[in-house]
């Protein structure tokens, strides 16, 4: 059967079941069985799974199953007052600190969102607002706390992102002459998947601009994500519209210029406001082709006939103009996920793991602070200074820490 259609059958499949397969696709890259990740979500699994079967808790806790049934709980036991159940169970449980009690939860969260995808349950109860009530607030980590990408995290990422680009457009430009229609636009599609995937991680790798700034806010119709109109590739620099709702001009240094051309040039769109980082998503796709081809005239058998002769609609949506939308900040973030792991980049941070949009913004706020200073940081990061030294306070601390050393180790070298 497969992986990826609903069964039947899933209600009444035990939660434990679907363990190994959910953590053999969080382990991919490592044959499957390998990584921190894994291992962390291996362990909190298995204690949900004893919470829901009564094994573990308050003495008067009976677990998840009916009292009146003898059997393992399954995913027809499954609702959001389960886990707003298990969310009071943690933060009550062994005394555990503000931030693990989240980053516990949210190892199940995960295993929820991906029980949806494959079929096993219907909604993503974790995460209704109702569940996660009960967790305890953000205990005030610091700025310096707050995830940013390191050198060798960012290098992993963009490099991995620009292999993969290469591979596939060399797949592509590379097809012998008598390659037939559909393999030819499999191989486009793949190569302009691969290399909007490279562009947008270096953009939010090494501009430092706003993830919201670069995408689709699907709540503010200002925010429409960025156009080629929008990029001056030739002066380096693009339109944006800010955090303090004006347009201003953004940087895009050296690193960013090559995967946008290339990316411009294989995907040659057919007017400037097509947007840069366009959704792949088949089904806003199709729904989107098919209206579009109706509005103009098309009867339901032809749009039919000319979505089959295309591969993909968004193969058609380029031929016809007709200009899909920019994927929105979750989209980025379902991105970047799968990209990190694909990358087999190590991550250790209680609240992702991944490498997520702001921890790019705050990775190339770490290297402009350390190598310029605050005020050419705050200019770039489009913030005022006092924010800045506020956020990356932790390098200034460490700095003077250094101060402190040196005074120490030279004044306990005199003699007394």
């Amino acid at each position: 059967m497969d992986r990826n259609t609903p069964t039947e059958r899933a209600p009444r499949t035990s939660l434990s079941e679907s363990f190994e397969r959910y953590l053999q696709d969080k382990g991919k890259g490592r044959g499957g069985d390998g990584g921190n990740y894994r291992r962390n979500a291996a362990r909190e699994l298995e204690r949900f799974a004893e919470w829901a079967a009564g094994d573990r808790g308050d003495d008067e806790w009976t677990g998840i199953v009916p009292d009146d049934v003898d059997r393992e709980p399954t995913f027809d036991d499954l609702d959001e007052r389960v886990f707003r159940a298990y969310a009071r169970h943690l933060g009550g449980d062994r005394g555990l600190k503000q931030n693990t009690v989240q980053t516990y939860y949210r190892y199940i969260s995960a295993w929820c969102g991906w029980c949806v995808n494959e079929g096993y349950l219907e909604a993503h109860y974790a995460q209704r607002a109702s569940a996660t009530a009960p967790l305890p607030e953000d205990d005030g980590r610091k700025p310096g706390d707050q995830q940013a990408w390191t050198s060798e995290q960012r290098h992993a990422l963009t490099r991995h992102v620009d292999e993969r680009a290469r591979d596939a457009v060399e797949a592509y430009t590379t097809l012998p002459e008598d390659t037939d229609p559909p393999n030819k636009q499999r191989a486009r599609y793949t190569a302009l998947k691969a290399a909007r995937d490279r562009a947008l991680v270096f953009v939010i790798a090494y501009t430092a601009v706003r993830v919201g700034e670069l995408l689709r806010d699907p709540n503010d119709p200002r925010r429409r994500g960025i156009r080629w109109e929008d990029l001056s590739l030739d002066d380096g620099s693009m339109d944006v519209y800010r955090k303090k709702q004006q347009w201003d001009a953004a940087s895009l240094p050296d690193p960013v210029i090559s995967p946008l051309r290339s990316y411009r040039q294989l995907m040659d769109p057919p007017t400037e406001r097509w947007p840069v980082f366009p959704t792949f998503d088949q089904r806003t796709l199709a729904e989107l082709v098919e209206d579009e081809l109706a509005d103009r005239g098309e009867r339901p058998e032809a749009i039919t006939e000319r979505r089959e002769e295309y591969a993909r609609d968004l193969l058609l949506a380029l031929d016809e103009d007709i200009r899909p939308p920019s994927i929105t900040t979750d989209g980025a973030r379902s991105i970047l996920q799968r990209l990190s792991e694909a990358a087999e980049i190590d991550i250790d941070h209680p609240k992702h793991d991944y490498l997520a949009p702001h921890g790019g913004r705050r990775g190339m706020g770490e290297v402009l602070v350390r190598a310029f200073g605050y005020t050419v940081a705050a200019r770039y990061l489009d913030n005022s200074e006092e924010m800045v030294r506020e956020r990356y306070s932790h390098i200034e601390a460490g700095e003077l820490g250094d101060v402190a050393t040196e005074a120490l180790e030279e004044i306990d070298s005199v003699p007394q």
